[in-house]
């Protein structure tokens, strides 16, 4: 049994590698929340300039209405306005938004948050372990393994990039199993 709160705010935090899911399941939590008539306002990071300006899109090509931010302490202006939060991508943005969605949550806000928890060298990314640390709930998903279909946890990227934050697809990255991953990387080294 899942309890839910209803007189507190609360962050939920959707993790997991590229090609998981994580922005379908975010826009899915977010459309159920506007189908109950709930005030939804819905941010990504100035730095994801795939797809389109001003909606969060799955890979799917599904997609959501969305705020392009260049500092997280914007989404604050719009305290007063919503009820539920949806921040994707939240890996892109400056370190104050652990502390943002906690005050979102500490305000009766529900925080819903997407983001991947490790970088391409497979360490951690940005400031997803802190709010995973403070998260009430938190989905982890998988893909599927590019190489062998297996559950796949890491972001392979396949092109020779060396910064931390490099936005791409299917032209930059590939999911892959823990084995698969293992075996590339130490065919690398």
């Amino acid at each position: 049994m899942t309890l839910t709160p209803k007189n507190s705010g609360w962050i939920e935090v959707i993790c997991g590698p590229m090609f998981s899911g994580k922005t379908e399941e975010l826009i899915r939590r977010l459309v159920r929340a506007q189908i109950a008539k709930q005030k939804v306002a819905i941010f990504k990071p100035h730095t994801d300039n795939r797809f389109e300006e001003d909606f969060i899109v799955s890979h799917n090509q599904r997609k959501i209405k969305s705020i392009r931010v260049n500092k997280s302490e914007i989404i604050l202006n719009y305290l007063n306005k919503a009820d539920v939060f949806g921040i994707d991508e939240a890996q892109f943005f400056d370190p104050s938004i652990v502390k943002v969605c906690k005050e979102l949550a500490n305000s009766g806000k529900r925080v819903v948050v997407a983001g991947l928890e490790k970088d391409y060298l497979a360490s951690s990314f940005g400031s997803m372990p802190e709010l995973l640390v403070d998260a009430e709930y938190i989905t982890k998903v998988n893909a599927i393994c590019m190489s062998c279909g297996d559950p796949a946890n890491y972001s392979h990227r396949i092109s020779c990039e060396k910064k931390q934050v490099v936005v791409g697809e299917t032209d930059k990255y590939e999911a892959l199993c823990r084995r698969c991953y293992l075996k590339i990387t130490e065919e690398a080294k």
